[in-house]
């Protein structure tokens, strides 16, 4: 019966280990700063600082490429399971395949010439 169960055991022993040697290792081996200055208390995230201004303003360029982002990736995503059933859809569905491309490359090819892309 514990063969069965040995698995898992080993999974959460792992499950549990890992992270509590992660924080114990960070604790361990914290190496602190003799003296603490204001600026390593300021949060810092993505090569930005929090500092002062808490509102800034985003140019639209900025909305624009996330968007196109967003739009390109879920159309991506939509490749994977048309991959998976190619074979069984036969030459239509690589037609369908091959349309879907098409319309992917030339939306692209679009946003591309209209500097959609170009990080200002």
């Amino acid at each position: 019966m514990l063969d069965s169960y040995l698995p898992f055991l080993i999974y959460g022993i792992l499950a549990l280990g890992i992270p509590a040697s992660m924080i114990f290792m960070s604790f361990a081996f914290a190496t602190r700063p003799a003296r603490r200055s204001r600026a390593r208390t300021l949060p810092f995230e993505s090569g930005v600082s929090q500092g002062s201004p808490r509102r800034q303003r985003f140019t639209v360029s900025f909305y624009l490429t996330a968007m196109l982002f967003i739009v390109f990736d879920i159309e991506i995503v939509f490749l994977y399971p048309l991959g998976i059933i190619l074979n069984a859809l036969g030459w239509f569905g690589f037609a369908e395949f091959a349309f879907f491309i098409l319309i992917l490359l030339v939306a692209y090819v679009y946003v591309w010439r209209k500097g959609a892309l170009e990080w200002r």
